[in-house]
Parts: C-alpha cells; structure tokens; sequence
C-alpha cells in the first residue's frame, strides 16, 4: 500500500488526520503544501481543491476529509 497525506502546517483537521493514522497503524508519506508549491499543486490536481488534508491510497482519494470517515475510507 502506497500512502500520502496532503497537509497544510498548522490545520486542526491536518494534525487530527495525522494523530489518527498513527493510532490506526497506517505509513504514509507527509506533504505539506504550504511550503512547496509542487505538492500543493499536485493536492490540487488529484483532489480538485485546495483544502487539506487529503488522502491518497494507491490512487484513491480522500479529500477535505474529517478523522470520522478514515476507517471506512480504509477499509473500501
């Protein structure tokens, strides 16, 4: 499984997608967007917004999303 996890320094729901992962045991690659105008723009494209944080698993994404929708998102 090939994670990523969009995020922008300083979000709540960033912080709280991060804290959860870990809780659930899930590798992923952090991107933060605020600082590298690549990342950012590559969020934008898979996503089709700006807003973080946004989950990508083996090209299945999860965007804008709150801690609440991880485990079914994980387990589809």
């Amino acid at each position: 499984m090939s994670a990523v996890l969009y995020i922008k320094e300083g979000c709540p729901w960033c912080e709280a997608a991060e804290s959860e992962l870990h809780k659930l045991g899930v590798k992923y690659e952090r991107r933060e967007v605020r600082s590298n105008a690549e990342y950012f723009n590559e969020m934008k494209e898979i996503s089709g917004q700006s807003k973080a944080p946004v989950l990508d698993i083996d090209g299945r994404i999860l965007a804008d999303f709150g801690v609440e929708q991880l485990p079914a998102f994980l387990k589809s």
